[in-house]
């Protein structure tokens, strides 16, 4: 699988019900799947605080500068310009998921997070779900492999949403070898939901994080990249998991520094 930010066509939306017999039949962790890096944040809440993802001296600022560091916030936070749907009808199929509840919040609401809070959860999952159900045969990967803010209790009341959600949809925990297309439209399953985290354990529905590893560059150098990728792919294990090449560059509090006016996609994505 590979990750990277989307902002491909829009005629994609059935191209997994469009392959090949031979590719259809072949286990789908040979097939390279396009994803998305911190899939929903399109939409950030500036109104909110700032996430419990971020270091105590970046809410320690934004308390001091208030409006003027969550405009920079916004900059670096949102990642993907494209919606839930864009995204999905582009053809992305991979989703790298970060989840939080809100500190001093009522209730046990979680939503997507990513330096500032986003969509509400439950809301991301019904597009998907609509999606799917006008898309018979795509199938999607949903990795919720960062929790902040999140106890026992908030851990249960996401995972039954899964399950509410998407009911009869989901893949059931099998060999990763012995999934193919052909296998996930013969059981009308069409989402897999890899959940890191010990609450998950038990489920037969909630894959564990470790049958989808994805080894990070954190790099802000393509070059360096590049060579990351090609080695990690050539090193992944040959049986057992799927795997996600993150063909992305991470920034680091100086380059962020650097780019205080310019952004994430100015700075690192069109330079």
């Amino acid at each position: 699988m590979r990750t990277r930010p989307a902002g491909i066509g829009t005629s994609n939306a059935d191209w997994m019900g469009s392959l090949s017999a031979r590719l259809s039949a072949m286990p789908l962790k040979h097939l390279a799947v396009p994803g998305s890096h911190d899939s929903f944040t399109f939409w950030v809440d500036v109104k909110a605080p700032v996430g419990p993802d971020q270091k105590a001296f970046v809410k320690y600022l934004a308390t001091i500068f208030r409006h003027m560091a969550k405009k920079v916030m916004v900059k670096w936070s949102m990642t993907q310009n494209l919606t839930f749907k864009e995204q999905l009808d582009a053809g992305i199929r991979y989703f790298d998921l970060r989840v939080s509840s809100k500190p001093g919040e009522p209730g046990k609401e979680i939503y997507f997070i990513h330096g500032l809070f986003g969509h509400k959860v439950r809301d991301g999952l019904s597009d998907i779900n609509m999606f799917l159900d006008r898309h018979r045969k795509e199938v999607v990967f949903l990795d919720f492999n960062h929790h902040y803010a999140m106890e026992e209790e908030h851990h249960r009341y996401l995972i039954d949403m899964l399950k509410e959600v998407f009911g009869s949809k989901l893949c059931c925990i099998i060999a990763v070898e012995d999934i193919t297309l052909d296998y996930l439209w013969e059981k009308k399953y069409q989402v897999l939901v890899f959940y890191h985290h010990p609450s998950a354990e038990g489920s037969p529905v909630m894959w564990p994080g470790n049958k989808i590893p994805a080894p990070w560059a954190n790099t802000t150098n393509p070059i360096k990249l590049i060579q990351f990728l090609e080695t990690t792919l050539k090193e992944r294990a040959k049986h057992g998991s799927f795997h996600v090449s993150q063909a992305i560059l991470t920034p680091r509090v100086n380059t962020i520094a650097k780019g205080l006016v310019w952004g994430l996609r100015s700075y690192l994505v069109e330079r």
